[in-house]
């Protein structure tokens, strides 16, 4: 009786594990339409047509685009439509409302549906490209870059991409860093046509990098071929750093970050080059620490600001070497502090390398102990559009660019395509991305696990039963 007890028991056990198991629905879910259309550059607008075996209840529309970020960031956004077995949604994403993205970025979506049987069904992921239709791009590609253009020419295009190609080469050669995939360079004939691509792009910009999204743009007329090629290598330099020293914990110091785009330019120009000899002259030279943050918008005290961060950065490389340079990356990438990398590194802080770099270049000594300045996060400093005829004199300094704000959208405010003003999503992190598939899987490998523990179990049990029976 005892015997018969622990089996039912047993039994009992494994039917209630497998009844608990989440079984996906017969069928799934069918779609179709599902398309996501652009109105460049203000906003892209996701829709699809739904059928389930049972009326839909909820759907959200979970979306994002591919960029180099601390975590799985998902946004969500909620469509609103009448419940039934078929149903049509559509939601608009209004870059005006939470940030523009560079052209060329992927924008990928997917769809997550419930049904009013509790069944859950996820679409695959689709992806788009994040760029106008007004162009007629064409691509060179090879040794590191995809150089984008739709004006100009063959030829102009080919000596942009080969002056990217050879700054890539002096970055590996003399840095240390390479690109882990090829950049996406975007020519256009224009700053003009550059800044209406992008919303929020100051008036002066003339090139921006976008390290996250490995993207960089440029607007360059052909007499500006020159300056172009400076700045492509200039911008091509963030996005390499930027990647090298991704870290969730800190920001590179403002005077590393353009000092090394400027090493990836070549060097100073002539009228650079003059305000740093002056300013090492009159001793007017900017302390280190003052540029660990935000240049000056001030003219010529942003260019001086450029070129002695340009002076800094060749120092160390040409005194220490590319393999110290990369060490000093490598820690500013595991979150250290700039003082603590350098110091791990070379053997000085900041102010010490400030007191080695004056000596080099015959500069007069550090003015008393300057004390460490509170050092804001620097962000992305677009690359001025030259004047024609005149050295560029116009600071280019950090100017703020919109960030991706993405306010919670619930259900019943959440607009689609036909209200307006369309609502931003959240941006939320899914903690177990286990999708019910998976689950079921595990359930059914454990429910096995338990019938072969019970195939094996129960006969060495009745067996010992018997034994000691006829031992009594």
């Amino acid at each position: 009786m005892n015997i018969r007890l622990i089996f039912l028991c047993l039994m009992l056990s494994l039917f209630l594990l497998v009844q608990a198991s989440p079984v996906q629905a017969q069928g799934g879910i069918d779609v179709t339409d599902d398309k996501a259309t652009l109105t460049f550059p203000e906003s892209v607008t996701f829709r699809a047509t739904l059928t389930a075996p049972a009326r839909i209840e909820t759907v959200i529309l979970e979306y994002g685009a591919e960029q180099q970020t601390c975590g799985e960031v998902v946004a969500k956004a909620f469509p609103q439509f009448t419940p039934a077995a078929r149903v049509s949604v559509e939601w608009t994403w209004d870059m005006r409302q939470s940030g523009s993205l560079p052209p060329g970025a992927t924008l990928w979506w997917r769809w997550h549906v419930t049904d009013a049987d509790g069944q859950e069904y996820t679409t695959p992921t689709q992806t788009v490209l994040w760029l106008d239709d007004v162009h007629d791009w064409q691509t060179i590609s090879g040794d590191g870059v995809n150089l984008h253009y739709y004006f100009g020419g063959q030829d102009f295009a080919r000596e942009l991409h080969q002056a990217a190609v050879e700054a890539l080469n002096r970055l590996k050669q003399d840095v240390g860093v390479q690109p882990e995939k090829a950049v996406e360079i975007y020519i256009y004939a224009s700053s003009s046509d550059m800044r209406s691509a992008v919303l929020y792009e100051p008036g002066w910009a003339g090139g921006q990098a976008y390290p996250e999204h490995n993207i960089v743009i440029i607007g360059i007329a052909p007499e500006e071929l020159d300056w172009g090629k400076r700045t492509e290598a200039h911008e091509l330099t963030h996005v390499l750093v930027g990647h090298r020293t991704f870290s969730c914990l800190g920001s590179l110091p403002t005077w590393l970050n353009e000092g090394l785009a400027m090493y990836g330019e070549g060097g100073l120009e002539a009228y650079q080059q003059t305000l740093l000899d002056q300013a090492i002259a009159e001793d007017t030279l900017i302390s280190l620490r003052a540029l660990t943050g935000g240049f000056s918008e001030e003219g010529t005290r942003a260019n001086l600001s450029y070129a002695q961060s340009y002076s800094v950065v060749n120092f160390l490389i040409r005194q220490y070497g590319k393999t110290k340079m990369d060490a000093f990356l490598t820690r500013l990438s595991q979150g250290q502090t700039t003082d603590e990398a350098l110091q791990a590194v070379y053997g000085f802080d900041q102010d010490g390398l400030e007191d080695a770099w004056r000596q080099a270049i015959g500069a007069r000594s550090r003015a008393g102990g300057a004390q460490p300045t509170p050092r804001p996060t620097p962000t992305m400093v677009p690359t001025i559009a030259p004047i024609s005829g005149v050295p560029v004199a116009v600071a280019k300094s950090p100017t703020p660019l919109p960030t991706l704000a993405r306010p919670t959208a619930t259900p019943g405010t959440a607009p689609t395509a036909s209200h307006a003003p369309t609502a931003s999503p959240t941006a939320s992190v899914s903690p177990f991305p286990l999708d019910k598939s998976t689950v079921t899987l595990i359930s059914i490998l454990a429910a096995c696990c338990l019938v072969a523990l019970l195939a094996i179990g129960l006969p060495i049990f009745f067996a010992l039963r018997r034994r000691r029976r006829r031992a009594s």
